[in-house]
């Protein structure tokens, strides 16, 4: 079955479409990539789209104008996919959409909303479209997050020591695999920010001609090596209450967004931008290590924007090796998935394993009463069906080697 995972995460900085071939054999679902694209949003979208987040009031108008540009958005990135990646014959469309509100209080997840009306991808490609994955698991009582733990822990299962799949979006979370726990339950969770606060600071002091992406991110890490960490601001970044739930629990920008940043600031006095975004790298870092360190782990295998930034990398390499832990820092490259999009593979599975009336999701990575099959299916034209259910899902995922040809980036 060929199947295209969209995915845009909480940077919010462009669609990227993956595309797979996805076949049982035994146990174990085989997974080929066929390739990725990835289109950023138009600059207006974008623009729209950050001024409507949290804590930014927001009106039913503006909601509805960007669930259809946001879902056309992600309607031209399927049509691409499905003529350059798979030669015109995807079977399926998995679109995570865009979050914008993920209602969490007191550790409990209440809601959440991702928008980009999948519609629009259904009439524009005629194929069976998947989405609106997170809300079942919220519907069960599960934290909606991170989705992405079943596909990780079916990767990374029988790797040695204790593997921990790591993914540095706008927010990092973290995947613990059973065999790491003594054949325990698997444990998912996000440790806090990885790029959301580092964007912020970028986006609040960037000059208006600022070359490229340096206008919304510290493009290869240049304005954190520049810089120099400042403990007080460290200090009162740590001492947020997140880090000290317990797992599972989940957060997004409705908690690390730029008054979060401007309100730490002010207690420290002016500092350049240099080192505050120095200062919020090291944040990420350490939050990281700290969150993964007490399961004993080995290896921390990263994907995500973050992994493109050598200095975060860098840091995140030291700290988890603070103690002469000797913990392995490698990227998803490794191990046969590009790490920028990861992600977009992993929605493809869920997509897969939807279209086949399979559970994806693990009730102890996401808190859930139970697993669920997640979505809602947008019927493609006439004559594109679903396969048959599959009575038993698959125990392990396989990557095999992709064929050279790869997706263009624009």
């Amino acid at each position: 079955m060929r199947v295209v995972g969209l995915m845009s995460g909480t940077s919010y900085d462009a669609v990227d479409a993956a595309a797979a071939d996805l076949a049982m054999d035994g146990d174990t679902l085989v997974l080929t990539p066929l390739g990725m694209i990835s289109t950023a949003y138009e600059n207006g979208l974008r623009a729209e789209l950050a001024g409507a987040l949290p804590p930014a009031a927001t009106d039913l108008a503006t909601v509805c104008r960007l669930d259809t540009r946001i879902g056309q958005a992600f309607a031209a990135a399927a049509v691409r996919a499905d003529r350059e990646l798979c030669d015109g014959r995807a079977d399926l469309i998995a679109s995570h959409g865009q979050t914008v509100y993920h209602w969490a209080e007191a550790g409990r997840v209440h809601g959440t909303l991702q928008i980009g009306e999948p519609a629009w991808i259904a009439e524009a490609t005629g194929r069976p479209v998947v989405s609106g994955f997170r809300t079942r698991d919220v519907a069960a009582g599960g934290q909606g997050a991170p989705l992405v733990s079943v596909f990780d822990v079916m990767w990374l299962r029988g790797r040695p020591g204790v593997p921990v799949a790591l993914n540095l979006g706008g927010i990092a979370n973290v995947t613990v695999v059973a065999d790491g726990l003594g054949g325990g339950a698997p444990l998912a969770f996000d440790t806090g920010p990885a790029n959301a606060l580092i964007d912020a600071a970028v986006q609040e002091r960037a000059e208006v001609g600022a070359p490229g992406g340096a206008r919304f991110m510290d493009v290869d890490g240049v304005l954190a090596a520049r810089g120099t960490v400042h403990p007080g601001l460290l200090r009162k970044l740590l001492d947020e209450p997140y880090y000290a739930l317990p797992a599972p629990k989940t957060t997004g920008k409705e908690l690390f967004h730029l008054p979060y940043l401007r309100a730490a600031l002010d207690t420290c006095g002016p500092l350049s931008a240099e080192d505050v975004v120095a200062t919020l790298t090291r944040l990420t870092a350490r939050t990281v290590a700290d969150a993964v360190r007490p399961f004993g782990a080995t290896e921390v295998i990263a994907s995500g924007g973050g992994t493109r930034n050598p200095v975060l990398m860098r840091w995140l390499r030291e700290e988890l090796g603070g103690g002469g832990a000797g913990v392995v820092l490698r990227t998803s490259d490794e191990l046969g998935l590009p790490s920028g999009t990861k992600e977009a593979y992993a929605f493809a599975v869920l997509g897969w394993l939807t279209a086949h009336a399979l559970p994806a999701t693990l009730p102890s990575c996401t808190g859930a009463r139970h697993p669920s099959v997640l979505g809602s299916l947008t019927p493609g034209a006439a004559g594109r069906t679903l396969p048959a259910p599959l009575a038993t899902a698959p125990d392990r995922l396989v990557v095999r080697a992709p064929r050279p040809a790869q997706g263009a980036v624009t």
